[in-house]
Protein backbone atom coordinates (compact mmCIF):
# COMPACT_ATOMS: atom_id res chain seq x y z
CA UNK A 1 0.00 0.00 0.00
CA UNK A 2 2.99 2.31 -0.48
CA UNK A 3 4.69 3.32 -3.70
CA UNK A 4 8.31 4.28 -4.08
CA UNK A 5 11.06 3.75 -6.63
CA UNK A 6 8.46 2.84 -9.25
CA UNK A 7 6.79 -0.08 -7.47
CA UNK A 8 4.53 -1.03 -4.55
CA UNK A 9 5.87 -1.98 -1.11
CA UNK A 10 4.41 -3.28 2.13
CA UNK A 11 4.73 -0.99 5.11
CA UNK A 12 6.47 -1.89 8.33
CA UNK A 13 4.24 -0.01 10.74
CA UNK A 14 1.04 -0.91 12.54
CA UNK A 15 -1.86 -2.68 10.79
CA UNK A 16 -4.69 -0.44 9.63
CA UNK A 17 -8.24 -1.20 8.46
CA UNK A 18 -9.88 0.89 5.75
CA UNK A 19 -13.58 1.66 6.25
CA UNK A 20 -16.16 3.21 3.95
CA UNK A 21 -17.66 5.85 6.28
CA UNK A 22 -20.93 5.93 4.34
CA UNK A 23 -21.67 2.22 4.69
CA UNK A 24 -19.53 1.05 7.60
CA UNK A 25 -18.06 -1.62 5.31
CA UNK A 26 -14.44 -2.66 5.80
CA UNK A 27 -12.80 -2.20 2.41
CA UNK A 28 -9.24 -3.33 3.05
CA UNK A 29 -6.33 -3.76 5.41
CA UNK A 30 -2.68 -2.79 5.15
CA UNK A 31 0.30 -1.84 7.31
CA UNK A 32 1.16 1.80 7.79
CA UNK A 33 4.47 3.31 6.75
CA UNK A 34 7.00 3.93 9.50
CA UNK A 35 10.33 5.77 9.68
CA UNK A 36 12.17 2.96 7.90
CA UNK A 37 9.75 3.18 4.98
CA UNK A 38 10.17 6.96 4.91
CA UNK A 39 13.95 6.49 4.70
CA UNK A 40 13.63 4.19 1.70
CA UNK A 41 11.18 6.47 -0.09
CA UNK A 42 13.36 9.53 0.48
CA UNK A 43 16.46 7.64 -0.65
CA UNK A 44 14.60 6.74 -3.85
CA UNK A 45 13.67 10.39 -4.44
CA UNK A 46 17.21 11.55 -3.71
CA UNK A 47 18.70 9.06 -6.16
CA UNK A 48 16.28 10.13 -8.90
CA UNK A 49 16.80 13.87 -8.43
CA UNK A 50 20.02 14.56 -10.42
CA UNK A 51 18.73 12.99 -13.65
CA UNK A 52 15.26 14.47 -13.27
CA UNK A 53 16.62 17.93 -12.53
CA UNK A 54 18.67 17.71 -15.75
CA UNK A 55 15.57 17.28 -17.93
CA UNK A 56 14.53 20.29 -19.97
CA UNK A 57 11.25 22.03 -19.13
CA UNK A 58 9.86 20.66 -22.38
CA UNK A 59 10.70 17.10 -21.37
CA UNK A 60 9.04 17.54 -17.98
CA UNK A 61 6.00 19.06 -19.72
CA UNK A 62 5.65 16.00 -21.93
CA UNK A 63 5.73 13.76 -18.87
CA UNK A 64 3.02 15.86 -17.23
CA UNK A 65 0.81 15.64 -20.31
CA UNK A 66 1.34 11.89 -20.37
CA UNK A 67 0.30 11.69 -16.72
CA UNK A 68 -2.87 13.67 -17.49
CA UNK A 69 -3.68 11.14 -20.21
CA UNK A 70 -3.15 8.24 -17.80
CA UNK A 71 -5.45 9.84 -15.24
CA UNK A 72 -8.13 10.48 -17.86
CA UNK A 73 -8.07 6.80 -18.80
CA UNK A 74 -8.69 5.87 -15.16
CA UNK A 75 -11.13 8.67 -14.35
CA UNK A 76 -14.08 6.45 -13.47
CA UNK A 77 -11.95 4.19 -11.27
CA UNK A 78 -10.51 7.22 -9.49
CA UNK A 79 -13.95 8.76 -8.88
CA UNK A 80 -15.42 5.55 -7.48
CA UNK A 81 -12.48 4.98 -5.15
CA UNK A 82 -12.43 8.62 -4.03
CA UNK A 83 -16.12 8.36 -3.11
CA UNK A 84 -15.67 5.03 -1.36
CA UNK A 85 -12.75 6.05 0.80
CA UNK A 86 -14.07 9.48 1.85
CA UNK A 87 -17.86 9.09 1.83
CA UNK A 88 -18.29 12.00 -0.59
CA UNK A 89 -20.92 11.85 -3.30
CA UNK A 90 -19.96 10.21 -6.59
CA UNK A 91 -21.20 13.35 -8.37
CA UNK A 92 -18.67 15.47 -6.50
CA UNK A 93 -15.86 13.05 -7.26
CA UNK A 94 -16.81 12.82 -10.94
CA UNK A 95 -17.54 16.50 -11.46
CA UNK A 96 -14.95 18.17 -9.24
CA UNK A 97 -12.17 16.02 -7.78
CA UNK A 98 -11.08 13.97 -10.77
CA UNK A 99 -11.47 16.54 -13.59
CA UNK A 100 -9.89 19.19 -11.37
CA UNK A 101 -6.85 17.01 -10.79
CA UNK A 102 -6.49 16.22 -14.50
CA UNK A 103 -6.75 19.90 -15.36
CA UNK A 104 -4.08 20.64 -12.76
CA UNK A 105 -1.70 18.21 -14.49
CA UNK A 106 -2.33 19.90 -17.83
CA UNK A 107 -1.83 23.35 -16.35
CA UNK A 108 1.55 22.47 -14.86
CA UNK A 109 2.61 20.85 -18.10
CA UNK A 110 2.36 24.32 -19.62
CA UNK A 111 3.64 26.15 -16.56
CA UNK A 112 6.81 24.04 -16.53
CA UNK A 113 7.89 25.86 -19.70
CA UNK A 114 7.16 29.35 -18.41
CA UNK A 115 9.32 29.88 -15.34
CA UNK A 116 9.79 33.65 -15.18
CA UNK A 117 12.47 35.97 -13.85
CA UNK A 118 13.96 39.42 -14.31
CA UNK A 119 15.24 40.22 -17.78
CA UNK A 120 19.00 39.88 -18.18
CA UNK A 121 20.60 43.29 -18.17
CA UNK A 122 23.38 45.55 -16.95
CA UNK A 123 22.70 46.54 -13.34
CA UNK A 124 26.38 47.10 -12.44
CA UNK A 125 28.85 48.73 -14.75
CA UNK A 126 30.45 46.49 -17.41
CA UNK A 127 28.55 43.37 -16.36
CA UNK A 128 25.48 41.30 -17.17
CA UNK A 129 23.16 39.98 -14.46
CA UNK A 130 20.46 37.38 -14.94
CA UNK A 131 18.34 35.12 -12.78
CA UNK A 132 17.83 31.37 -12.83
CA UNK A 133 14.94 29.50 -11.27
CA UNK A 134 16.17 26.14 -10.03
CA UNK A 135 14.51 23.22 -8.22
CA UNK A 136 15.15 22.60 -4.55
CA UNK A 137 15.74 18.85 -4.35
CA UNK A 138 13.66 16.30 -2.47
CA UNK A 139 10.27 17.64 -1.33
CA UNK A 140 8.40 15.93 1.50
CA UNK A 141 4.69 16.77 1.50
CA UNK A 142 1.70 15.82 3.63
CA UNK A 143 -1.84 15.78 2.19
CA UNK A 144 -5.14 15.56 4.12
CA UNK A 145 -8.05 13.13 3.91
CA UNK A 146 -10.78 15.46 2.63
CA UNK A 147 -9.59 15.69 -1.00
CA UNK A 148 -7.04 12.88 -1.32
CA UNK A 149 -6.60 13.04 -5.11
CA UNK A 150 -6.74 16.80 -5.53
CA UNK A 151 -4.44 17.49 -2.61
CA UNK A 152 -1.96 14.95 -3.97
CA UNK A 153 -2.13 16.77 -7.31
CA UNK A 154 -1.67 20.18 -5.69
CA UNK A 155 1.45 18.92 -3.90
CA UNK A 156 3.01 16.74 -6.56
CA UNK A 157 2.42 18.56 -9.85
CA UNK A 158 4.09 21.94 -9.16
CA UNK A 159 6.96 20.21 -7.38
CA UNK A 160 7.86 17.91 -10.27
CA UNK A 161 7.04 20.49 -12.96
CA UNK A 162 9.75 22.64 -11.37
CA UNK A 163 12.24 19.75 -11.43
CA UNK A 164 12.02 18.42 -7.86
CA UNK A 165 11.41 14.85 -6.78
CA UNK A 166 8.83 14.19 -4.06
CA UNK A 167 7.68 11.89 -1.30
CA UNK A 168 4.01 12.47 -0.44
CA UNK A 169 2.49 11.19 2.77
CA UNK A 170 -1.22 10.72 2.26
CA UNK A 171 -3.69 10.18 5.08
CA UNK A 172 -3.81 6.63 6.40
CA UNK A 173 -7.60 6.72 5.94
CA UNK A 174 -7.59 7.64 2.23
CA UNK A 175 -4.51 6.30 0.43
CA UNK A 176 -6.06 4.76 -2.69
CA UNK A 177 -6.27 7.51 -5.29
CA UNK A 178 -2.89 9.02 -4.38
CA UNK A 179 -1.29 5.62 -4.95
CA UNK A 180 -3.01 5.31 -8.32
CA UNK A 181 -1.61 8.74 -9.22
CA UNK A 182 1.92 7.54 -8.46
CA UNK A 183 1.34 4.35 -10.44
CA UNK A 184 -0.01 6.40 -13.36
CA UNK A 185 3.11 8.58 -13.26
CA UNK A 186 5.29 5.52 -13.80
CA UNK A 187 3.08 4.44 -16.70
CA UNK A 188 3.46 7.93 -18.17
CA UNK A 189 7.26 7.64 -18.21
CA UNK A 190 8.36 9.28 -14.97
CA UNK A 191 11.55 7.63 -13.78
CA UNK A 192 11.37 5.49 -10.64
CA UNK A 193 11.82 7.62 -7.54
CA UNK A 194 10.53 10.89 -8.94
CA UNK A 195 7.01 10.53 -7.48
CA UNK A 196 6.62 8.44 -4.32
CA UNK A 197 3.57 8.00 -2.07
CA UNK A 198 3.42 6.56 1.42
CA UNK A 199 0.42 6.24 3.74
CA UNK A 200 0.80 6.67 7.47
CA UNK A 201 -0.09 8.63 10.56
CA UNK A 202 1.49 11.86 11.69
CA UNK A 203 3.81 10.53 14.36
CA UNK A 204 4.89 7.34 12.62
CA UNK A 205 5.51 8.71 9.13
CA UNK A 206 4.70 12.42 8.98
CA UNK A 207 7.26 13.63 11.49
CA UNK A 208 9.89 11.29 10.08
CA UNK A 209 9.33 12.82 6.64
CA UNK A 210 9.44 16.45 7.79
CA UNK A 211 12.58 15.93 9.88
CA UNK A 212 14.44 13.80 7.35
CA UNK A 213 17.81 15.44 6.62
CA UNK A 214 17.50 14.88 2.86
CA UNK A 215 14.10 16.59 2.63
CA UNK A 216 14.82 20.23 1.77
CA UNK A 217 11.25 21.54 1.60
CA UNK A 218 7.90 20.47 3.04
CA UNK A 219 4.33 21.31 2.08
CA UNK A 220 1.46 20.59 4.43
CA UNK A 221 -2.31 20.97 4.18
CA UNK A 222 -4.33 20.40 7.32
CA UNK A 223 -5.22 21.93 10.66
CA UNK A 224 -3.59 25.04 12.07
CA UNK A 225 -2.58 23.11 15.20
CA UNK A 226 -0.66 20.51 13.20
CA UNK A 227 0.70 23.21 10.91
CA UNK A 228 2.36 24.86 13.89
CA UNK A 229 3.95 21.53 14.80
CA UNK A 230 5.24 21.24 11.22
CA UNK A 231 6.79 24.71 11.57
CA UNK A 232 8.58 23.64 14.75
CA UNK A 233 9.99 20.51 13.13
CA UNK A 234 11.11 22.32 9.98
CA UNK A 235 12.63 25.19 11.94
CA UNK A 236 14.84 22.78 13.87
CA UNK A 237 16.68 21.92 10.66
CA UNK A 238 16.11 25.22 8.84
CA UNK A 239 14.19 23.85 5.87
CA UNK A 240 11.57 25.61 3.75
CA UNK A 241 7.87 25.04 4.40
CA UNK A 242 4.57 25.82 2.72
CA UNK A 243 1.35 25.65 4.77
CA UNK A 244 -2.33 25.64 3.78
CA UNK A 245 -4.21 25.44 7.06
CA UNK A 246 -7.68 25.89 8.51
CA UNK A 247 -10.39 28.32 7.54
CA UNK A 248 -13.56 29.95 8.84
CA UNK A 249 -14.81 31.56 5.65
CA UNK A 250 -17.30 34.43 5.90
CA UNK A 251 -20.14 34.85 3.41
CA UNK A 252 -21.19 38.51 3.52
CA UNK A 253 -24.66 39.31 2.17
CA UNK A 254 -25.11 43.08 1.68
CA UNK A 255 -28.52 44.73 1.60
CA UNK A 256 -28.47 45.03 -2.21
CA UNK A 257 -27.64 41.35 -2.79
CA UNK A 258 -29.72 38.90 -4.79
CA UNK A 259 -31.03 36.90 -1.81
CA UNK A 260 -31.91 33.82 -3.85
CA UNK A 261 -28.43 33.71 -5.32
CA UNK A 262 -26.85 34.30 -1.92
CA UNK A 263 -28.93 31.57 -0.26
CA UNK A 264 -28.10 29.05 -2.97
CA UNK A 265 -24.44 30.01 -2.79
CA UNK A 266 -24.46 29.67 0.98
CA UNK A 267 -25.96 26.18 0.89
CA UNK A 268 -23.69 24.90 -1.88
CA UNK A 269 -20.67 26.63 -0.35
CA UNK A 270 -21.29 25.27 3.14
CA UNK A 271 -22.22 21.70 2.17
CA UNK A 272 -19.58 20.91 -0.46
CA UNK A 273 -17.77 17.71 0.55
CA UNK A 274 -20.15 17.55 3.56
CA UNK A 275 -18.61 20.81 4.75
CA UNK A 276 -15.18 19.20 5.08
CA UNK A 277 -13.46 21.93 3.12
CA UNK A 278 -11.16 24.64 4.48
CA UNK A 279 -12.73 27.16 2.11
CA UNK A 280 -16.36 26.18 2.85
CA UNK A 281 -18.78 28.96 3.77
CA UNK A 282 -19.15 28.70 7.54
CA UNK A 283 -20.15 32.20 8.76
CA UNK A 284 -23.07 33.94 7.02
CA UNK A 285 -22.98 37.68 7.77
CA UNK A 286 -26.30 39.04 6.53
CA UNK A 287 -27.87 42.52 6.29
CA UNK A 288 -30.47 42.67 9.07
CA UNK A 289 -33.34 43.59 6.74
CA UNK A 290 -32.79 40.37 4.77
CA UNK A 291 -31.82 38.10 7.66
CA UNK A 292 -35.18 36.37 8.09
CA UNK A 293 -35.70 35.89 4.35
CA UNK A 294 -32.15 34.55 3.98
CA UNK A 295 -32.34 32.07 6.87
CA UNK A 296 -35.78 30.89 5.79
CA UNK A 297 -34.58 30.22 2.25
CA UNK A 298 -31.37 28.54 3.41
CA UNK A 299 -33.43 26.31 5.70
CA UNK A 300 -35.74 25.41 2.84
CA UNK A 301 -32.82 24.57 0.55
CA UNK A 302 -30.95 22.58 3.20
CA UNK A 303 -34.08 20.56 3.98
CA UNK A 304 -34.22 19.58 0.30
CA UNK A 305 -30.62 18.34 0.11
CA UNK A 306 -30.54 14.61 -0.57
CA UNK A 307 -28.31 12.97 2.03
CA UNK A 308 -27.59 9.33 1.35
CA UNK A 309 -25.44 6.63 -0.16
CA UNK A 310 -22.68 8.52 -2.02
CA UNK A 311 -22.43 5.86 -4.72
CA UNK A 312 -25.93 6.75 -5.97
CA UNK A 313 -25.98 9.56 -8.57
CA UNK A 314 -29.11 11.09 -7.02
CA UNK A 315 -27.31 11.74 -3.73
CA UNK A 316 -26.37 15.37 -3.07
CA UNK A 317 -24.32 14.88 0.10
CA UNK A 318 -22.68 11.79 1.50
CA UNK A 319 -21.17 11.17 4.91
CA UNK A 320 -18.40 12.65 6.99
CA UNK A 321 -15.01 10.93 7.04
CA UNK A 322 -15.46 8.93 10.26
CA UNK A 323 -17.55 8.34 13.35
CA UNK A 324 -14.92 10.15 15.41
CA UNK A 325 -15.17 13.23 13.24
CA UNK A 326 -18.97 13.10 13.24
CA UNK A 327 -18.92 13.10 17.04
CA UNK A 328 -16.74 16.22 16.99
CA UNK A 329 -19.16 18.04 14.66
CA UNK A 330 -22.23 16.85 16.59
CA UNK A 331 -20.75 17.84 19.94
CA UNK A 332 -20.04 21.38 18.75
CA UNK A 333 -23.61 21.81 17.53
CA UNK A 334 -24.99 20.32 20.74
CA UNK A 335 -22.98 22.77 22.84
CA UNK A 336 -24.36 25.66 20.77
CA UNK A 337 -27.91 24.37 21.27
CA UNK A 338 -27.36 24.06 25.02
CA UNK A 339 -26.10 27.66 25.08
CA UNK A 340 -29.38 28.87 23.56
CA UNK A 341 -28.64 28.93 19.82
CA UNK A 342 -31.47 28.54 17.32
CA UNK A 343 -31.16 25.41 15.17
CA UNK A 344 -33.16 26.18 12.02
CA UNK A 345 -32.59 22.75 10.47
CA UNK A 346 -30.44 19.70 10.96
CA UNK A 347 -28.45 19.55 14.15
CA UNK A 348 -28.77 15.78 14.33
CA UNK A 349 -27.60 12.46 12.99
CA UNK A 350 -30.10 11.46 10.30
CA UNK A 351 -31.51 7.95 10.02
CA UNK A 352 -33.34 8.41 6.71
CA UNK A 353 -32.83 10.26 3.44
CA UNK A 354 -35.04 13.04 2.05
CA UNK A 355 -37.57 10.41 0.90
CA UNK A 356 -37.82 8.83 4.32
CA UNK A 357 -35.80 5.79 3.23
CA UNK A 358 -33.28 4.28 5.63
CA UNK A 359 -29.67 5.31 5.11
CA UNK A 360 -27.01 2.61 4.56
CA UNK A 361 -25.78 0.86 7.68
CA UNK A 362 -26.82 2.31 11.03
CA UNK A 363 -25.89 5.35 13.08
CA UNK A 364 -23.29 3.34 15.02
CA UNK A 365 -21.35 2.37 11.89
CA UNK A 366 -21.88 5.25 9.41
CA UNK A 367 -20.89 8.91 9.65
CA UNK A 368 -23.83 10.91 8.27
CA UNK A 369 -24.78 14.31 9.66
CA UNK A 370 -27.68 16.50 8.55
CA UNK A 371 -27.19 19.91 6.86
CA UNK A 372 -27.42 22.41 9.69
CA UNK A 373 -28.16 26.14 10.01
CA UNK A 374 -27.56 27.92 13.32
CA UNK A 375 -28.33 31.48 14.46
CA UNK A 376 -28.90 33.28 17.74
CA UNK A 377 -25.29 33.11 18.89
CA UNK A 378 -22.74 35.69 20.04
CA UNK A 379 -19.51 36.31 18.16
CA UNK A 380 -17.52 34.67 20.96
CA UNK A 381 -19.42 31.39 20.52
CA UNK A 382 -17.39 28.29 19.70
CA UNK A 383 -19.36 27.57 16.52
CA UNK A 384 -18.64 31.10 15.29
CA UNK A 385 -14.93 31.14 16.05
CA UNK A 386 -13.69 27.57 15.63
CA UNK A 387 -13.52 25.42 12.51
CA UNK A 388 -16.33 22.83 12.62
CA UNK A 389 -15.40 21.08 9.37
CA UNK A 390 -18.86 19.70 8.80
CA UNK A 391 -22.16 20.63 7.05
CA UNK A 392 -22.88 23.51 9.43
CA UNK A 393 -23.52 27.18 8.60
CA UNK A 394 -23.80 29.82 11.33
CA UNK A 395 -25.63 33.09 10.57
CA UNK A 396 -25.55 36.52 12.20
CA UNK A 397 -27.06 39.90 11.22
CA UNK A 398 -25.30 43.23 10.67
CA UNK A 399 -26.48 46.84 10.35
CA UNK A 400 -23.70 48.71 8.50
CA UNK A 401 -21.14 47.89 5.85
CA UNK A 402 -18.33 48.71 8.28
CA UNK A 403 -19.76 46.20 10.75
CA UNK A 404 -19.99 43.55 8.02
CA UNK A 405 -16.32 43.91 7.09
CA UNK A 406 -15.33 43.94 10.76
CA UNK A 407 -17.26 40.71 11.39
CA UNK A 408 -15.76 39.08 8.31
CA UNK A 409 -12.24 39.86 9.54
CA UNK A 410 -12.88 39.04 13.20
CA UNK A 411 -11.24 35.62 12.96
CA UNK A 412 -7.75 34.21 13.24
CA UNK A 413 -8.26 32.54 9.86
CA UNK A 414 -8.03 34.04 6.39
CA UNK A 415 -8.21 31.39 3.70
CA UNK A 416 -11.32 32.35 1.72
CA UNK A 417 -14.40 34.56 1.80
CA UNK A 418 -17.29 35.69 -0.36
CA UNK A 419 -19.36 38.85 -0.68
CA UNK A 420 -22.76 39.18 -2.30
CA UNK A 421 -23.68 42.55 -3.80
CA UNK A 422 -24.85 44.17 -7.03
CA UNK A 423 -22.85 47.40 -6.71
CA UNK A 424 -19.34 48.10 -7.95
CA UNK A 425 -18.30 50.05 -4.87
CA UNK A 426 -19.17 47.24 -2.49
CA UNK A 427 -17.54 44.71 -4.79
CA UNK A 428 -14.28 46.64 -4.78
CA UNK A 429 -14.42 47.33 -1.04
CA UNK A 430 -15.00 43.68 -0.18
CA UNK A 431 -12.18 42.63 -2.51
CA UNK A 432 -9.78 45.09 -0.88
CA UNK A 433 -10.81 44.97 2.78
CA UNK A 434 -11.65 41.34 3.52
CA UNK A 435 -8.52 39.63 4.85
CA UNK A 436 -8.43 36.34 2.95
CA UNK A 437 -6.33 34.70 0.28
CA UNK A 438 -9.37 34.35 -1.99
CA UNK A 439 -12.43 36.61 -2.13
CA UNK A 440 -15.30 35.49 -4.35
CA UNK A 441 -17.96 37.99 -5.40
CA UNK A 442 -21.48 36.57 -5.87
CA UNK A 443 -20.11 33.03 -5.74
CA UNK A 444 -18.46 30.79 -3.18
CA UNK A 445 -16.07 27.88 -3.86
CA UNK A 446 -14.85 27.86 -7.51
CA UNK A 447 -11.12 27.11 -7.63
CA UNK A 448 -9.17 26.98 -10.88
CA UNK A 449 -5.67 25.75 -11.69
CA UNK A 450 -4.65 29.09 -13.19
CA UNK A 451 -5.27 31.12 -10.03
CA UNK A 452 -3.38 30.96 -6.69
CA UNK A 453 -4.85 29.36 -3.59
CA UNK A 454 -3.48 30.09 -0.13
CA UNK A 455 -4.26 31.90 3.09
CA UNK A 456 -3.69 34.89 5.30
CA UNK A 457 -3.10 34.86 9.06
CA UNK A 458 -3.50 31.45 10.77
CA UNK A 459 -4.61 29.90 7.48
CA UNK A 460 -0.98 29.57 6.46
CA UNK A 461 1.31 31.00 3.82
CA UNK A 462 2.43 30.19 0.32
CA UNK A 463 0.34 29.35 -2.72
CA UNK A 464 -0.93 26.19 -4.35
CA UNK A 465 -1.66 26.10 -8.09
CA UNK A 466 -0.93 28.89 -10.60
CA UNK A 467 2.47 30.23 -11.54
CA UNK A 468 2.78 31.54 -7.98
CA UNK A 469 3.25 27.97 -6.73
CA UNK A 470 6.69 27.93 -8.34
CA UNK A 471 7.75 30.41 -5.66
CA UNK A 472 7.33 27.52 -3.23
CA UNK A 473 9.12 24.85 -5.25
CA UNK A 474 12.00 26.78 -6.82
CA UNK A 475 14.87 28.91 -5.64
CA UNK A 476 16.09 32.01 -7.46
CA UNK A 477 19.77 32.39 -8.29
CA UNK A 478 21.48 35.61 -9.36
CA UNK A 479 24.18 35.05 -11.99
CA UNK A 480 26.71 37.91 -12.40
CA UNK A 481 29.00 37.96 -15.45
CA UNK A 482 31.85 40.46 -15.35
CA UNK A 483 32.79 42.06 -18.68
CA UNK A 484 35.73 44.27 -17.66
CA UNK A 485 38.83 44.09 -19.87
CA UNK A 486 40.94 45.85 -17.23
CA UNK A 487 41.70 43.76 -14.12
CA UNK A 488 41.33 46.93 -12.07
CA UNK A 489 37.74 47.41 -10.93
CA UNK A 490 36.80 50.70 -9.32
CA UNK A 491 34.94 49.18 -6.35
CA UNK A 492 38.14 47.32 -5.38
CA UNK A 493 39.65 50.65 -4.34
CA UNK A 494 37.83 50.12 -1.06
CA UNK A 495 40.24 47.26 -0.44
CA UNK A 496 43.41 48.13 -2.38
CA UNK A 497 45.27 51.42 -1.87
CA UNK A 498 47.04 51.20 -5.23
Amino acid sequence: MHYWNGSYHEGRGAPFTLVNPATGERTGEYTLANAADVNEAVASAKAAYPAFKALTPGERAELMLGLATQLEARAEELAELESQQTGKSIRLAQGFDVPGSIDNAKFFAGAARQLTGLAAGTYWEKSTSMTRREPLGVVGSIAPWNYPLQMAAWKIFPAVAAGNTIVLKTSEMTPGTSLILAEAATAAGFAPGVINVIAGDGQGAGEALITHPDVVMSSFTGSTKVGRRIMELAAAKGSRIHLELGGKAPLVVFDDADIEAAARGAVAGSLINSGQDCTAATRAIVAREHFEAFTNRVTELMDGVRVGNPSEPATDMGSLISLTHRSRVSDMVDRAREAGATIHCGGQVPTTNHLGEALPGDTDSTAYYAPTLISGIDTDAEVWREEIFGPVLVAIAFDTDDEAIELANDTRYGLAASAWTTTTNRTMRAAADIEAGCVWINEHIPIVSDMPHGGYKASGFGKDMSQYSFDEYTQVKHVFIDQHEDPHHEWQDTIFTS
